[in-house]
């Protein structure tokens, strides 16, 4: 629950704010705690749509998780305490309620005693990503809790460079093929149509282009709600069953891994991505075992998660990780295993796999360009192609009363 309450701190400064709290007994507790003098406080009856926002968890973006590790880092490094640390920067958070609601929490509860792990795995305002967590917890113990958070927000802030570079490559192609069925849709079910009318005058057989475009037309323009309800009900049972269905989301993937080009990218992506946080974990001590599960939550990919879950059983058994994967029957790419292989071997599995990750980032880079490059000619083709066959079959038919 969330209560309001204005009060009096130890400076002697006047408050109004809100708190975290099973029941008012706690608020009460937590006040007293933070040394401030409470002079009323109730539970927040925000309005609905604040109700309705606050009842949700607030998952941080990576962006400003990232901006968040590295201001606590820098100031845990000039010698501010943490508590003293979160502090500062709720000031940066006056118009975000969720991450002050947040940072209050995480406050209170070190007020209380807690350490900081404790404290984030405590508090219900936002969602934390579980090797973050663990990240914290470790590298708490270990004394290094400033170097962590700042090598966390180090892969935080890749991660969204990364994901922006994505998204925006496939922008144009995106839009191009938009506007390509768009253009295609019209000509279909308003031109094609209005031109039509002139071919019904003429006691001649049609050519069989045209044939084609006026039933592809009449088909279009006579089912177009129909045609628009499937869309939106496949998308939207897509949607749905990605989310609800495990069994339908593992099918999905299997089948990405298994597209030409795309699924290489895919795959090398998320082993990207499992290298570079498995570097991190294993760099703040976290055991290598717990390492491989960690690193395998943040995969989205369904087939590569359970391959390293099953690995990671494998290795609490006694088996090497590379041994685990190479017996597996999902192949991954075999240079990934040979250089777990290495890195077990030498015992550099932690410098190995931060070179993976660098090689995997910088390939995968490269390949979408190289993609990309490809696709908009090949865009430009069909669109100009698809317009250039309905144009030309509708002048077909004039073509060949101009030559009689």
């Amino acid at each position: 629950m969330i209560f309001k309450f204005k009060g009096i701190d130890a400076e002697g400064n006047k408050l109004s704010d809100k708190i975290e709290a099973a029941s008012l007994e706690e608020a009460k507790s937590k006040l007293k705690a933070k040394k401030i003098i409470y002079e009323s406080m109730k539970e927040d009856s925000p309005a609905f749509y604040e109700s309705f926002e606050l009842s949700r968890k607030y998952k941080i973006p990576p962006k400003e998780l990232a901006a968040l590790s590295r201001e606590l880092s820098m100031y845990i490094r000039s010698g501010i305490s943490i508590v003293s640390a979160l502090k500062i920067v709720q000031s940066h958070y006056q118009n975000n309620k969720k991450m002050k609601l947040f940072l209050t929490t995480v406050s209170t509860h070190l007020d209380e005693g807690k350490n900081f792990y404790t404290a984030l795995e405590s508090q219900t305002v936002v969602i934390l990503p579980e090797f973050f967590k663990q990240s914290i917890k470790v590298s708490e113990s270990g004394g290094i809790l400033d170097e962590v958070l700042m090598e966390l927000s180090r892969f935080l802030k890749e991660q969204e460079r990364i994901n922006k570079e994505i998204k925006g490559a496939f922008a144009y192609p995106s839009f191009m093929i938009v506007i390509s069925l768009l253009m295609i849709s019209f000509m279909l079910a308003f031109v094609v149509p209005q031109i039509t009318g002139i071919f019904e005058s003429m006691d001649q057989e049609l050519p069989v282009p045209t044939q084609v475009v006026i039933a592809m037309g009449d088909f279009f323009n006579n089912n177009f709600g129909i045609i628009l309800a499937l869309i939106f009900l496949g998308v939207a049972s897509f949607v749905i069953l990605m989310k609800k269905s495990y069994n339908f989301a593992y099918f999905i993937h299997k089948m990405i891994l298994k597209l030409p080009l795309f699924g290489e990218i895919a795959q090398k992506s998320e082993l990207a991505r499992f290298s570079y946080i498995a570097s991190l974990l294993t760099r703040s001590g976290v055991p290598f075992v717990q390492t491989i599960n960690l690193s395998s939550n943040i995969l989205n990919n369904l087939v590569l998660k359970e391959l390293f879950s099953n690995a990671a059983k494998k290795v609490v058994e006694g088996k090497l990780l590379s041994n685990a994967l190479n017996d597996s029957n999902i192949k991954i790419d075999y240079a990934f295993i040979q250089s777990i292989a290495l890195g077990e071997e030498t015992s550099q599995v932690q410098n190995v796999l931060s070179n993976v990750s660098e090689l995997y980032f910088e390939e995968n880079r490269d390949k979408i360009s190289m993609l990309l490059t490809l696709l908009e000619p090949a865009l430009m083709l069909f669109v100009g192609g698809s317009i250039g066959f309905i144009v030309a079959a509708m002048l077909l038919p004039i073509f060949s009363m101009s030559i009689k």
